[in-house]
């Protein structure tokens, strides 16, 4: 089914995303756009109902006024400016426009219809994805992690067995992850899926490497051969399927506004390698991506685990990892998380985790001196990741997590909850 879109031209706001969301909260799809598009390329989407001239401070680059093309007027198709002086719209607001106004120009003024959900997008992706593909396979690095998990489900949905899914374990993962993606995508979705045992290969590379940076460079190096090595075993694959959601998009820069970080998934991959890429949640926010694979039926607990830094464990086992302290990060972690769900906490924290330093400190165990390493427990809250507040953790759940480390995690014999704000901390330790 063809879902009406507003589009959003950008004209220098900030607040592209904002209006986004809440045309979308209305139910009718929207899109950003930069404001240079031509009329042949709107023309192209064939179901657009309304336009928003979206200005704002970014609205002059390099001394110029940014401005649409003169032949977007003439299209015919209803527009609302906002702060945009040199608009020839009808309808102007010099502010974002309150929810009473968005609705009147999306549903009167533009005929839009409420017919953007979840299965209706998916209805058209799983379309989209068998055009594309044909009778063609499809290559993709399954993590486990939610933006690979609902492309995964997706693509089997749509082309079933022409999906070869490749999972490398790089022993960085988290407790039962790896055991958890066999389980819910080969045992139960029936995927064809590669599971590459690396975690010798990369404890390997990883030995006496203590600085942050070059860690983070050796297990994405690693994982790029490790992927290449497993693709140039499988013949006849076309595509490469990722999980491009759309902030990283917004995020890699538009005409008005700067680049906030590049994007990459499965980047670096050599050039011989000539892969088209399908990326069927390209257009979707994080909420929306967990709202897709809840609709595809994966768990619960995989659509809703909280983000999780590319090297995996590696960043939170400080310092030069070593096999006793990155058991001590895992099992604790672990455990952390347990009793978080069972205070329902797993809802109201944005991140939580647990990292050890890589020093010991003097203690008792069975009345003896034993010379062993800290827990350290993190949690925090944040809307845009930029700033962060620490969670105020009742006691009582606190005591009962460190009595659970002290006694059930080897080699550990202190236990500490990390009070530092973002800034001047960062979310992570390294």
């Amino acid at each position: 089914m063809k879902q009406d879109l507003i589009v959003i031209l950008d004209l220098g706001s900030t607040q592209n995303t904002v209006i986004a969301r809440e045309i979308r909260d209305l139910g009718v799809y929207s899109e950003i756009h930069p404001h240079d598009i031509t009329a042949e390329e709107l023309k192209a989407f064939d179901n657009v109902k309304g336009i928003i001239l979206n200005g704002g401070e970014n609205r002059v680059v390099d001394g110029q006024s940014v401005e649409i093309r003169e032949e977007i007027y003439e299209l015919g198709i209803p527009m609302l400016s906002i702060d945009y002086p040199q608009s020839k719209c009808q309808e102007q607001l010099n502010e974002l426009p309150k929810e009473e106004t968005l609705k009147k120009f999306i549903f009167e003024t533009c005929g839009a219809e409420a017919n953007w959900n979840m299965k209706n997008f998916i209805e058209d992706q799983v379309e989209l994805i068998r055009q594309q593909v044909g009778d063609r396979k499809v290559l993709l690095a399954l993590s486990g992690g939610v933006d690979s998990s609902v492309v995964a489900a997706m693509l089997i949905k749509a082309i079933g067995q022409q999906l070869v899914c490749v999972h490398v374990n790089h022993g960085l993962m988290r407790k039962n992850e790896s055991e958890s993606v066999i389980k819910v995508f080969r045992d139960e979705l029936h995927a064809n899926l590669v599971y590459v045992d690396a975690v010798e290969r990369f404890l390997g590379k990883l030995e006496n490497v203590a600085d942050p940076e070059q860690k983070r460079k050796i297990i994405g190096g690693e994982f790029i051969r490790v992927f290449e090595e497993e693709a140039r075993k499988l013949e006849g694959i076309d595509f490469l399927g990722q999980g491009t959601i759309y902030p990283d998009i917004i995020e890699s820069g538009t005409k008005t506004a700067k680049m906030v970080k590049s994007h990459h998934n499965v980047g670096g991959l050599p050039e011989d390698l000539k892969f088209e890429l399908v990326e069927p949640l390209k257009q979707l926010f994080k909420d929306e991506v967990r709202a897709c694979g809840v609709e595809l039926g994966l768990p619960h607990d995989m659509v809703y685990r909280q983000p999780f830094p590319g090297p995996g464990l590696g960043v939170r086992c400080l310092g030069a990892i070593t096999r006793d302290r990155l058991e001590a990060v895992r099992e604790s972690d672990a455990i952390l998380r347990e009793e978080f769900a069972k205070a329902g906490l797993d809802k109201k924290v944005w991140q939580y985790f647990t990292v050890v330093p890589d020093f010991k400190s003097v203690g008792m165990k069975n009345n003896a001196r034993v010379f062993e390493y800290m827990v350290i427990i993190r949690a925090i809250n944040t809307i845009d990741a930029m700033t962060a507040s620490v969670e105020k953790v009742d006691w009582d759940v606190l005591e009962t997590i460190t009595n659970r480390i002290l006694s059930e995690v080897e080699n550990v014999n202190r236990v500490c909850y990390d009070m530092s704000p973002k800034p001047p901390a960062t979310i992570e330790f390294e």
